[in-house]
């Protein structure tokens, strides 16, 4: 009972989390939150790698074969990269960088977006199922790269013509699936409990794909990120966060 009250707190607070640290970004001025966010993709990258290498697929390959556990995770990412071209779910990090304008787009990202936190809740439950610091870090690494991925969905909608504070409760409203997500996973570990190794190698293809394929090309790029030295460092301290958790 103790751990099910751990996954619904921490999938709260990895999918809340970062929608509460976007909302207070997009509170700043221009000028700050441009040097902000940056920063954030930075240390969400950190997380992800470390989430994913560190504890998700270590605790995996105890459970799995290496080729059982590997060849899940590259069906994550296989999966994600899917999810990512037909969802729309990861757009842009910044108002300054977003393309979507249209309504029926931004509909859709908000749909991705409350898939995607029902995917993040259900990976979180699955980690404090194996272990609570294990659900610690995931919703670490969770909350973490919800701050950049939020603040580009609102700016999506404030840029299809939504006004902020309904922007903003609508990806309160898709945050929610994030508390979905925990309960259906513990739901149906009752029924299927040989199943978490496979659910933490997925999501560690998951987080891999999030950091590789849509955050760290954004540090790559000139208007965003700043000195690459301070981004390594950022990165550094994301990982170091995971491994000291």
């Amino acid at each position: 009972m103790q751990s099910y009250a751990a996954a619904i707190g921490l999938s709260v607070l990895g999918s809340l989390g970062g929608l509460l640290a976007a909302s207070s970004f997009l509170l700043l001025g221009d000028g700050l939150r441009v040097k902000l966010v940056p920063a954030a993709i930075s240390y969400a990258v950190g997380t992800l790698l470390g989430a994913a290498l560190l504890a998700l697929l270590p605790q995996a390959l105890e459970q799995l074969t290496p080729s059982t556990a590997l060849g899940t995770l590259l069906g994550g990412v296989l999966t994600f990269f899917l999810l990512e071209k037909f969802l729309l779910w990861r757009h842009c990090h910044d108002s300054q960088e977003c393309e979507v304008h249209t309504s029926s787009a931004a509909s859709l990202v908000i749909v991705g977006d409350a898939f995607h936190t029902f995917v993040d809740g259900a990976v979180i439950a699955a980690a404090v199922l194996t272990s609570i610091p294990l659900g610690l870090t995931t919703a670490l690494a969770v909350a973490a790269h919800e701050v950049p991925q939020e603040v580009g969905d609102v700016a999506i909608l404030l840029r299809a013509g939504y006004g902020r504070g309904r922007a903003l409760t609508l990806n309160l409203v898709s945050a929610a699936g994030g508390v979905l997500g925990a309960i259906a996973m513990l739901f149906a570990s009752q029924s299927l409990p040989n199943a978490l190794p496979y659910v933490l190698a997925f999501a560690a293809g998951n987080f891999l794909y999030v950091a590789m394929a849509d955050l760290i090309p954004d540090l790559h790029r000139g208007h965003i990120g700043g000195s690459s030295i301070r981004q390594l460092l950022l990165i550094g301290a994301g990982i170091g966060t995971i491994v000291l958790l």
